[in-house]
């Protein structure tokens, strides 16, 4: 009889599979357990926010957390929980939800490699709790809340490349600054729509069931901003306009930057 060959139990094979599902275990533990606190100490100074933005509190877990904000001088809550993340598709769902005192927008953000992320969300605004910053810009104050029904947005190269949705204003008072004084007047429910345009993307709002645009607004990837009144918008305030004017005619009209040396 022939004496049977002794073989190693730790073949290098054996050592290489070892080894990858220990650094496996490892990461997954990182991820699960790991306090998103102490991993935001590490990389806040790498991060480059912007100046309306302010993290002030990180808790929970990487997998599953929490983030106290201050987006434009109002607390706000960022929670988030990590999906599975897809390996064919290289890219990590994410549920995430932004609430402040009386807002909420929730919905999922898919991250992508490389440099990409795709976000579709819904919510609802409560117009009055922002009243200090829309009397600030010099614009118009409405009653209730308005209604995300649908946002879509993807960003890649570096910038938003597609941008829908939809919103719904159920109607009321309207208020705005003329002069010295306070316009007012009743509107009926309103909607508006984004979408992606050709060189940027554009908000155009309109009557729930109307027959065209009362103002639209475009924001160019140069950074320039332009925004037209018609008078189908004239007339929903019921204020005083020339006869001869139809309701697709633009009374007013501004082009400016948006940011500081766009053009």
């Amino acid at each position: 009889m022939s004496d049977t060959e002794t073989k190693s139990f730790l073949r290098p094979g054996k050592i290489i599979t070892l080894v990858l599902l220990a650094a496996l275990v490892y990461l997954a533990a990182l991820v699960i357990w790991v306090p998103a606190g102490w991993l935001w100490q590490q990389a806040s100074a790498r991060v480059a926010l912007p100046k309306q933005v302010q993290v002030q509190q990180v808790s929970g877990r990487l997998w599953d957390g929490a983030a106290g904000l201050v987006v434009a001088g109002y607390p706000a809550r960022l929670d988030w929980r990590l999906g599975w993340p897809s390996l064919s598709g290289l890219s990590l769902p994410i549920a995430v939800s932004l609430a402040s005192s009386e807002s909420l927008v929730e919905g999922n953000v898919t991250i992508g490699w490389p440099a990409r992320a795709e976000v579709n969300a819904r919510g609802r605004l409560a117009v009055a709790e922002f009243e200090d910053l829309i009397r600030r810009s010099g614009g118009a104050m409405i009653e209730g809340d308005v209604t995300v029904d649908r946002l879509h947005l993807v960003w890649a190269d570096n910038r938003v490349s597609r941008a829908e949705g939809i919103g719904r204003w159920a109607g009321g008072q309207v208020s705005w600054p003329m002069g010295g004084q306070t316009g007012q007047a009743q509107f009926p429910p309103m909607q508006a729509n984004l979408d992606t345009t050709q060189g940027g993307v554009a908000l155009t709002v309109s009557e729930q069931g109307g027959d065209g645009p009362a103002a639209d607004a475009s924001v160019l990837w140069n950074g320039m901003m332009e925004l037209r009144v018609y008078k189908r918008m004239v007339d929903l305030a019921g204020q005083p306009w020339s006869d001869s004017a139809s309701p697709g005619d633009v009374v007013f009209r501004v082009r400016q930057p948006l940011l500081p040396g766009a053009g």
